[in-house]
């Protein structure tokens, strides 16, 4: 299970419409509590560094990640996971999205259609590699 807070998810959703048509990225931070649920205390926003078309794909270069491990080092967080956008496509991991995934990273994605957030769903990888999906809390419909 996986809380996001109205705050960090109105920067998700900013995020992903203002990058419309192009698929947005970025990284989650926050702490895992004893029972395995996850918070998330903090995003960071950055550019999608694939090359082409960015409206079907998105990359994290290098430099984007060891920036996000020292956020999280100097915030005393665990880096979560990753979030990004499917703009024009539901929020389900592609093969793509599977291949590239690590272990324990949550993958939060953002389904935008024609410029208005449609949902948000995350998935974590399980022992076969496959996505299983993580239950989301948004306090922002409670």
């Amino acid at each position: 299970m996986i809380i996001i807070e109205p705050p960090i998810r109105q920067l998700l959703v900013e995020d992903a419409v203002n990058t419309f048509p192009d698929e947005c990225c970025g990284f989650l931070f926050g702490r895992e509590e004893t029972d395995g649920t996850r918070v998330i205390i903090d995003i960071l926003v950055v550019d999608n560094s694939k090359q082409g078309d960015k409206r079907r794909r998105f990359e994290i270069s290098p430099l984007d990640y060891m920036t996000a491990e020292q956020h999280a080092l100097d915030h005393d967080w665990t880096l979560l996971g990753v979030y990004h956008s499917h703009p024009n496509h539901p929020a389900i991991p592609s093969e793509h999205d599977r291949v590239a995934a690590q272990p324990y990273f949550s993958y939060l994605i953002i389904s935008v259609l024609n410029n208005e957030i449609i949902t948000l769903r995350s998935w974590l990888l399980n022992e076969e590699q496959q996505f299983e999906e993580e239950k989301i809390i948004d306090y922002q419909f409670t």
